[in-house]
């Protein structure tokens, strides 16, 4: 009793005198819970209840749905993606060091909203799921899918909670713009079959965000090698959580591109033996009939035949 008594002080302690005094009253940050409560349920619908609730109907016709909502993501994209270069990103932040300033400026404040911001755009984009699952699209509810989804939320309340700004805010930057490009993406898809065919390069936004997790993990384990005055525990946080997440991509992108593209191009040598084959076979005939004169001969017989009918 006494080792759960001094973890639940150790845990009030945590959450009330070392957080970030800003936002301790700002919506879903006075604790965890409610976020990862919010989690484990999205998990819930888009795994079990979503497809047990959709098993006997028909998937749902949301064209309209789509191309406004993924217009909707471009636009907050845009904002959020505006509101971390005005924090600083490629004008006064540092890209070595950036400590958190926990001042009560106008301008640090307006770091702050934007990070709850961001925080809160990750539950606008359970809807990705909801929306696969109404459309009875299950291959698209993929572990990598769901897993990304269903952290991503949990992950920056803990840096809203602890770390509003600095360092922190690079994998937003980042994740924003990929978003940019990401939602402009499906939301060209969304309007149909004439504009699909000009969509070829899917397989680059995947490998843009690879790219993206590469530059995060460099960016947050370059300070277990300087100087700076930035919490460790959360460059371990963010540089592990690029490190999974590259894996998991990684991982997509090999069984999406890699394999499919060399299963095709087998499935293509095999389709091509045959006729290959067959050119062979039709080959040998006529020429082993030159060979022993047969089918030179019957070429003069019939050319003789057509002068006398003549």
């Amino acid at each position: 009793m006494e080792a759960l008594s001094r973890l639940v002080a150790g845990y009030h302690d945590l959450m009330d005198n070392k957080s970030d005094q800003r936002v301790k009253d700002w919506f879903l940050m006075s604790s965890p819970f409610p976020t990862l409560a919010i989690c484990l349920t999205y998990v819930f619908i888009v795994k079990v209840l979503g497809p047990k609730l959709m098993e006997n109907r028909k998937p749902f016709e949301l064209k309209q749905v789509l191309i406004w909502y993924n217009l909707f993501q471009v636009i907050f994209s845009c904002w959020l993606f505006y509101e971390s270069i005005v924090s600083g990103w490629f004008t006064t932040y540092s890209f070595r060091c950036q400590p958190v300033d926990y001042s009560n400026t106008p301008e640090t404040l307006r770091t702050v909203n934007g990070c709850w911001w961001y925080y809160f755009s990750k539950f606008t984009e359970f809807f990705d799921t909801f929306f696969f699952v109404m459309r009875k699209k299950f291959d698209h509810v993929s572990k990598l899918h769901v897993i990304h989804h269903g952290i991503m939320p949990m992950s920056v309340w803990f840096g809203v909670k602890f770390t509003p700004g600095g360092h922190s805010t690079f994998f937003g930057m980042l994740n924003t713009f990929v978003h940019i490009v990401m939602y402009s993406y499906y939301l060209l898809a969304a309007l149909g079959p004439q504009v699909q065919k000009y969509l070829w390069w899917k397989k680059y936004l995947t490998a843009l965000q690879m790219v993206q997790f590469v530059l995060v993990f460099i960016h947050a384990f370059q300070l277990l090698f300087i100087d700076c005055d930035y919490p460790r525990a959360f460059v371990w946080w963010i540089g592990m959580h690029a490190v999974l997440f590259y894996y998991l991509f990684s991982d997509f992108y090999k069984q999406a591109y890699l394999r499919k593209s060399k299963k095709a191009k087998s499935m293509m040598k095999v389709e091509d033996e045959p006729v290959k084959y067959e050119t062979k076979e039709m080959k040998l005939p006529l020429l082993n009939g030159f060979s022993n004169g047969s089918a030179l001969g019957d070429v003069r017989q019939r050319m003789a035949g057509a002068v006398a009918s003549q």
